[in-house]
Order: C-alpha cells, then sequence, then structure tokens
C-alpha cells in the first residue's frame, strides 16, 4: 500500500475539555507529569501499544509514533469550560482522585488552566449548581460565544491544531427528532429559534468545535454527535467525530467477557450489573432523567456481541439489567458486580460473578489522551465524519442507525479496526490476523 497523505504533527496542539471535573484534572495532570518524567501513561495505547506490520521476514512490531505521525505530549496545550470557576490545580485537589503529591509538582501549569464560563443549562444536569455560566438569549448564541471562545484560545496558546473533547456529567437524555436532528439545516434553525427541547448544550459545543475545524470527542452518553444532523456537518467541515461514553469499567468488562461466552458458545440466561460511585457524575446520575442516558449505552453493549438471531439456542430471551447508584463515601473509587447466569452442555445452570473495584477518572484519563492523539491524526489524514476505528475507547459506538449499521461492540474486534486504521493511514497492508 502506499502511505496515506497523512499532514505532519507540527506546531502546538490545543486540547480544550469541556468540563474541568475528576476525569479532566487527571487527565491533564497525568499528562503535565508524564512530560517531566514523573509518572508513567499507563493504560494509554499511543503510548504503549505495538502494532505488527507486514508478514514474514518483513515482520516488525512498531509503537503508533513509529508508524504514523503523532502529536507529542510536550506540544499538548490545555483549556477548558466548567460551570464552577476553580482553576485546574483547584478542581484536581477538591475531586480528591490524586494525592496532592502527585499534583503539587504541576502545581503552577494546572493553576494556569481556568476554565472560561460554561454553556450550560440547569435542565440538563439539575444536580449542577455552578454560576460560571455564558449568559446567551438562545442556542444560537451559545454557539457563537463558543465559537470565539475557541478562536481566542487558539490564538492565545499559538496552536495549530485544536481538539474538543466532552469531560463533563452526563446530560438528561434527548430522544432522536427527525425533523430537527435529521438534517443540518434544521438543526441550525432549531438553534436560532431556540429549541431547548431538542438541542441540548452540548450540542452546541459539537457544532462550535466543528465549525472552527476541531475534531468533537463525546465522553459521555449524550446523543450529541449521535445524529444525521450532526454527521452532515462534521462531513460539511471534514471533522472527524467519535463518542460516545468512555468505556472505562463495568462495561470494559463486559465487552471483553461477552466474547468468552459467545466464542465458546455457552448460553446466556441473564446478567445484571450494577455500580456504586461518589463523584459528580454519579450525582448527576442520580437523577432519573440523567440515568436513563448512561443506561440506554450501557445496555446495547451485549446485544451485539450475543446476537439471539445467530444462535437462537444460546441467546434468545436473556435478561440484561444495568443499574448505577450515587454512594458518596466511594468518591470517585467506582465499584461494578455483574452476576452472569450462564447455561451449558445439556443447559445445565452456571454463575459467573465478577467484582471490579477500580477507579474512573484513573481509568478515563488515557482514554482521554488516545482519543485526543488519534482524533487530532485523523484529521491530518484527512479521515471525516464517524470515527469507527476509535469504538474500542468507547461504550457504545457511533453507527449509521438510518441504514440499519449494527455497532462493534466485541472488544477485540474494535481492537482489529483501531489497528488497521494505524496501518493503513501508516502505508501498511490491513488484516485480521492474531498477533
Amino acid at each position: 500500500m502506499e502511505k496515506m497523505n497523512v499532514q505532519p504533527a507540527t506546531g502546538k496542539l490545543g486540547v480544550l475539555c469541556v468540563g474541568l471535573g475528576a476525569v479532566a484534572t487527571t487527565f491533564m495532570t497525568g499528562v503535565l507529569m508524564v512530560r517531566k518524567g514523573l509518572a508513567k501513561p499507563v493504560g494509554s495505547m499511543t503510548q504503549y501499544d505495538k502494532i505488527r506490520v507486514g508478514r514474514g521476514a518483513e515482520k516488525k512490531y512498531l509503537h503508533y509514533h513509529e508508524i504514523v505521525p503523532m502529536a507529542e505530549l510536550k506540544d499538548i496545550v490545555f483549556g477548558a469550560w466548567d460551570v464552577y470557576p476553580a482553576n485546574a490545580y483547584e478542581s484536581a485537589i477538591n475531586c480528591e482522585v490524586l494525592k496532592e503529591k502527585d499534583i503539587n509538582p504541576v502545581k503552577d501549569e494546572l493553576e494556569k488552566i481556568v476554565p472560561m464560563k460554561a454553556a450550560f443549562d440547569r435542565d440538563y444536569a439539575k444536580r449542577l449548581e455552578g454560576d460560571n455560566v455564558k449568559d446567551c438569549a438562545t442556542r444560537w448564541d451559545m454557539v457563537e460565544a463558543l465559537r470565539k471562545d475557541i478562536r481566542d484560545f487558539k490564538e492565545a496558546n499559538g496552536c495549530s491544531r485544536i481538539v474538543v473533547l466532552w469531560a463533563a456529567s452526563t446530560e438528561i437524555y434527548v430522544p432522536v427528532c427527525e425533523e430537527v436532528h435529521g438534517t443540518l439545516a434544521a438543526l441550525e434553525q432549531a438553534m436560532k429559534e431556540d429549541d431547548r427541547r431538542h438541542v441540548a448544550p452540548s450540542m452546541c459545543y459539537a457544532y462550535a468545535a466543528l465549525a472552527e475545524g476541531a475534531p468533537f470527542i463525546m465522553g459521555a452518553p449524550n446523543t450529541t454527535v449521535d445524529i444525521p444532523a450532526m454527521w452532515e456537518m462534521a462531513e460539511k467541515t471534514r471533522m472527524p467525530i467519535a463518542g460516545k461514553d468512555f468505556k472505562t469499567g463495568q462495561t470494559l468488562v463486559k465487552s471483553g467477557f461477552a466474547p468468552i461466552i459467545g466464542t465458546r458458545c455457552l448460553g446466556l440466561s441473564g446478567w445484571f450489573s450494577t455500580n456504586i460511585l461518589g463523584n459528580r457524575d454519579g450525582l448527576v446520575l442520580d437523577e432519573p432523567a440523567n440515568f436513563h442516558t448512561k443506561e440506554v449505552s450501557k445496555l446495547s453493549t451485549l446485544e451485539s456481541i450475543l446476537v439471539p438471531e445467530n444462535q437462537p439456542d444460546l441467546y434468545t430471551d436473556y435478561y440484561h439489567k444495568v443499574r448505577i447508584n450515587y454512594y458518596p463515601p466511594r468518591n470517585d473509587n467506582k465499584e461494578g458486580w455483574d452476576n452472569i447466569d450462564i447455561f451449558g452442555w445439556m443447559g445445565y445452570p452456571m454463575q459467573i460473578k465478577i467484582n471490579f473495584l477500580c477507579r474512573d477518572s484513573i481509568l478515563a484519563a488515557p482514554l482521554c489522551l488516545d482519543l485526543v492523539l488519534l482524533s487530532d491524526l485523523a484529521a491530518r489524514a484527512g479521515r471525516y465524519g464517524i470515527q469507527r476505528f476509535l469504538s474500542f475507547f468507547l461504550k457504545s459506538p457511533m453507527h449509521d442507525y438510518t441504514q440499519d449499521e449494527v455497532p462493534v461492540n466485541h472488544l477485540f474486534q474494535q481492537y482489529v479496526m483501531l489497528k488497521n486504521a494505524i496501518r493503513e493511514m501508516g502505508g501498511y497492508e490491513a488484516d485480521e490476523e492474531i498477533d
């Protein structure tokens, strides 16, 4: 294959995070500490993973940056929006994810990351009380204000490129409305008419990012970029979009473990998942309307891995339930329990129990880094629209449901997609050989 015309990663890369809470500050602090040689970017595929390229005598295993031109950590400049005015250092301390000794070495840099006023509508996150909020008359005014923020940040920091990452709380569920979300023209009209029911604040962020030539990543289960109007915007601006929801704890386990059941041709009677979480995300998800948004994304994982139509004897009418419970004492240390009822030879029942005591932001931070760097790479490679190769990092992968496309949730199939995209951008042959 000929090497794709991937533009070099020259100049500074601005990373604008929507939300300056636990996930964003853990991400920022980690990158800054790694740059100083004081920490390791454990969990980051772009920093650790190697991909096989070539076959036979030509076979070799290379880091991503050896295959394609990746932005370096030293070139990243951080900015943010948030409803609370605390700077990144204050927020990192308040979130209590990282120990103070692991934050203080980069205190000076974190203190300079002061959040811009957020484009916010409390109806979409009733549990948040912050007042660092823009005064916008309409959704279109929100878009224009956010576009100005992006332009000003880019100029003030001398950035050659920008990526916008949603690391804020889950909004209430916004069902897809064909009349508003079906075309870009209809969405723009709804923004100008201040249709607050169908246009979430997150849609204003996504539109503004794309309009300013910045890839947009949706790290929550919001329907923000999962609508035809936003796909059209991404095509028009030739910018990548990725989403939705960081695949951190329980869904990571589910997307990796369900293939074991399917590959071994064991049957499934039921899968019950429950979580306890005490951070800001847990607080917001304690609101039923916000939880429903998360529930939709978490429930979608199994159905494309263990498919009744493919194996009716094994996967017909299994029961799948997901629960999230706000439990303040745990803060960011989420606990996920899974009870899996399976059956085997002659229908005899068995059970599997999984208890994952994870740290939500510690798992999310490397995903943020990988999604930012790979979205920037995709933009420089001329890839635009839905970036399916990034499904590996996301809980509910984007797909064109208008064409009855089935999303790929199988972790190892997603890994093949990721590797092949890197190979192709680097001018190597795509394949599915296990290595």
